[in-house]
């Protein structure tokens, strides 16, 4: 299945949304490997979903207070090609050279526009500083019904930093959000089976068949 953009899906848990996410073209699937952050996985459970399945990207999701350390030895056990992280500080303690990957940095709407005013805080998003190239921004968008008035900003936005659009993603709102942005890529969110083999993808079929190459 081709998709219009790169896909990521975060929140891998199970084997199912693995498998399915890989074959509904997803580009990527993110982990929580951070053992801090809620559900996350160890990595020795990670490492056997991912086995299932074969040419997408996989990516560690870490909090703000991850050990750097520990970071760099899950990534290197996973085969992570780059990690998902918060608004973590310009300096990372005990950093001595960049990360060797890069780095979806992870923030919100307001913090995102006042980057445009802010070179500084523009600077510290892009994560030059700390991580390989091919670094980006994630941006995880409220739930809104006004989601038109901030077209324009995101757009701009999206001029300016290698942006990625996650959060509330809308079907329907798509089309209309992808031809105003043009962003750099989507990160949809996994989620739970019912129980063992059985899960309701309604959603996410919902967001693969809008992002579908006709």
């Amino acid at each position: 299945m081709a998709l219009q953009l790169p896909v990521y899906v975060r929140g891998i848990n199970n084997l199912s949304d693995a498998r399915y996410c890989a074959g509904m073209g997803a580009d990527g699937l993110i982990f929580t490997l951070d053992p801090a952050l809620p559900g996350a996985l160890p990595p020795a459970e990670a490492r056997e979903l991912s086995g299932w399945v074969a040419g997408v990207e996989l990516i560690g999701e870490f909090g703000p207070d991850a050990d750097l350390f520990q970071l760099l030895e899950v990534a290197t056990a996973c085969q992570l090609s780059r990690v998902l992280l918060p608004e973590a500080p310009l300096f990372i303690p005990g950093l001595h050279q960049p990360l060797p990957f890069p780095v979806l940095r992870e923030t919100d709407l307001f913090t995102a526009l006042q980057a445009q005013l802010d070179p500084d805080l523009a600077h510290e998003l892009r994560s030059a500083d700390f991580a390989a190239p091919g670094s980006a921004l994630l941006l995880n968008l409220p739930a809104t019904d006004d989601l038109a008035a901030w077209l324009p900003q995101l757009a701009a936005l999206a001029r300016q930093f290698p942006l990625w659009l996650g959060g509330a993603l809308a079907a329907d709102a798509l089309p209309a959000l992808l031809a105003a942005v043009q962003p750099a890529g989507l990160v949809l969110q996994g989620g739970h089976e019912l129980k063992p083999g059985l899960r309701d993808f309604t959603e996410l079929e919902a967001l693969f068949e809008a992002l579908e190459v006709e």
